[in-house]
């Protein structure tokens, strides 16, 4: 079955780094497109940093340099390495892949970033 399952996120202090998982099953591992997106309290969701074609990442100006993606095939998982974290990053973080055709999400898990 195609899944995505995100972990990792939580409640940290201004300046903190949290670490997210997201373990892709039923092939999803190989979509030529993955990465993860957020969706803010009463905002759209946006990308944040996405990996096309296994190699090339985009990532949303505001986390370069302090987001970096990384893909571990033999795990089947991608990771997204969040340091300096800000208040202003406090949303939903989604785990997305383009696979077969169809858009598959996770079910989104909750970063919160005090002051």
């Amino acid at each position: 079955q195609e899944q995505l399952v995100e972990s990792g996120g939580g409640l940290v202090q201004a300046g903190g780094s949290l670490r997210l998982s997201c373990v892709a099953s039923g092939g999803t591992i190989n979509s030529n497109v993955i990465g993860w997106y957020r969706q803010p309290a009463g905002k759209e969701r946006e990308p944040v940093a996405v990996m096309r074609n296994r190699r090339n990442t985009n990532y949303a100006d505001f986390v370069k340099g302090r987001f970096v993606l990384s893909r571990d095939n033999a795990k089947n998982t991608v990771h997204l390495q969040m340091n300096s974290l800000e208040p202003e990053d406090t949303a939903v973080y989604y785990c997305y892949a383009w696979y077969n055709w169809r858009h598959i999400w996770g079910q989104g898990i909750q970063v919160t970033v005090s002051t």
